[in-house]
């Protein structure tokens, strides 16, 4: 959704997208790769089908990739400020590998999401820890891209970039988010494919979120309520799905900027003041055979579709670039029927192939990769929600980084301090059996409700973030 300055409000200097091939302009018709709405052509950039193996557990990841500039009608040469990374064999490593969708924003979000495409990869490449200590690996190098990009050339003070990655190491995968992009699993349940969203949107509509940017100084407020139109007192926006239109933005005390409506990012040096951060959210799941394919995307692409909608037509094509275009087209027409513009749209499809249960630890020690599927720490210092095989797996992995607190971050010396916001409790709730953890998220972003294992105790997580201790 960006900030309110940065989507459509003034024109862009061209520049060539190093991450995308097989650029195609072929007319105005509907297809694959180019559909035509009024006069203004939607230019659709992708990959061709490709594939990585993962031999550790002998199974391989066939992906295609997507991406497509907005329409902007009155900006119409505007470029597209999405980027994308996918990398293979991290650290020559042949069962790693990286995907990652960046959604720029502001003036200059262009070049912030290419900056932090380009750099966050490489930092990560070049930590010698990323296996023995992945949440720390990724929490290091989205401060330090976010350092770098405060002390570039680029002028981040009202641009940025969110990030939503998936590094997948051996059979399992480790998601990083900073923003309201989404990363999202398929799981085949008897005759259904369901959405288990592996990451959360970083926004004021969630609770946890909104009161941790307040208590470091943000407004949170629609366009609406700071124009007068609204009761500024109401604080309750409802969700995404009701009322998206006008979301909740943060800004400063006295001023009208910087109006973001995402409480994470990287960049954004002005509204880190108010609580904006560059920590991601970072959960990890193990694969099973029951999950079919992964999809990392933009939120142009989640705006009017739900994670369970992206993840149906993602499983009525057998070929994951018929599956990127329909997603974007259907986005793209959503868009328009909801507003007079659209936002950039960029799509990664990862179908899971072969994988079956005989391959799991097939290499321990000699494919370098060691990782356990475990629960790990959110940027606020409480768990995230993924799933759990034991205390034990949790506590030979934990880092430093489950110290972090809200808004703690490293910024330049001549910035604002950081502010720290002490961790929610929570109250107890009844006892429930073991039987009780073969779960499945329900697919709905709000009614999400999971039970694991968490240091010898059952714990239940209701909409996205209350962990009740059983």
């Amino acid at each position: 959704m960006g900030c309110i300055h940065g989507k459509c409000c003034s024109r862009y200097p061209p520049s060539s997208d190093g991450d995308t091939q097989d650029f195609r302009e072929t007319g105005i018709h509907s297809g694959n790769n180019v559909n035509a709405y009024g006069n203004y052509r939607h230019i659709l950039t992708e990959r061709s089908l490709e594939s990585a193996d993962v031999p550790s557990h002998n199974f391989q990841l066939e992906y295609s990739v997507l991406t497509q500039r907005g329409y902007y009608p009155d900006s119409p040469d505007k470029e597209n400020q999405d980027s994308f990374c996918i990398r293979t064999q991290i650290q020559g490593n042949p069962n790693l590998h990286f995907f990652g969708v960046f959604d720029g924003h502001g003036h200059f979000g262009t070049e912030c999401s290419k900056f932090v495409r380009d750099r966050l990869v490489e930092i990560l490449s070049n930590d010698p820890t990323l296996l023995e200590d992945p949440v720390k690996a990724y929490n290091s190098a989205f401060l330090a891209t976010n350092s770098e990009l405060h002390n570039s050339e680029i002028d981040d003070s009202m641009s940025g970039t969110t990030a939503i990655t998936v590094l997948v190491c051996g059979d399992t995968l480790l998601v990083a988010n900073v923003g309201d992009s989404r990363a999202v699993i398929a799981a085949k349940i008897g005759n259904r494919v369901i959405a288990e969203d592996l990451s959360y949107d970083q926004t004021p509509f969630r609770k946890d979120e909104c009161e941790r940017v307040k208590l470091c100084g943000a407004r949170v407020l629609s366009v609406d309520q700071v124009d007068g139109l609204k009761d500024p007192d109401i604080q309750n926006w409802g969700n995404e799905e009701s009322d998206g239109g006008d979301p909740p933005r943060l800004w400063v005390q006295n001023g009208m900027y910087p109006g973001t409506a995402f409480t994470r990012s990287v960049g954004d040096c002005t509204a880190e003041k108010i609580g904006v951060i560059a920590v991601p959210e970072v959960s990890m799941v193990q694969l099973t055979p029951n999950h079919p394919f992964f999809v990392v995307a933009s939120d142009g692409v989640f705006e009017f579709l739900s994670s369970q909608a992206v993840v149906s037509m993602v499983a009525s094509y057998a070929d994951p670039r018929d599956a990127c275009a329909a997603i974007a087209g259907e986005s793209y027409k959503l868009w328009l029927e909801h507003e007079n513009r659209t936002d950039d749209i960029t799509i990664i499809i990862v179908h899971i192939k072969d994988l079956s249960n005989s391959g799991a630890g097939a290499a321990g020690g000699t494919s370098g990769v060691n990782i356990k599927p475990v629960i790990l720490m959110t940027g606020n210092g409480s768990p995230d929600i993924s799933i759990s095989t034991g205390s034990e797996a949790y506590r030979s992995m934990r880092s430093n980084f489950s110290d972090l607190q809200a808004c703690q971050h490293i910024i330049p010396s001549e910035r604002s301090p950081a502010c720290v916001v002490p961790s929610p409790t929570h109250p107890r709730s009844s006892t429930i059996t073991e039987k009780e953890l073969l779960i499945h998220a329900n697919g709905g972003r709000s009614n999400l409700l999971q039970l694991l294992v968490f240091r010898d105790k059952i714990y239940l997580f209701t909409n996205h973030w209350a962990a009740i201790p059983c």
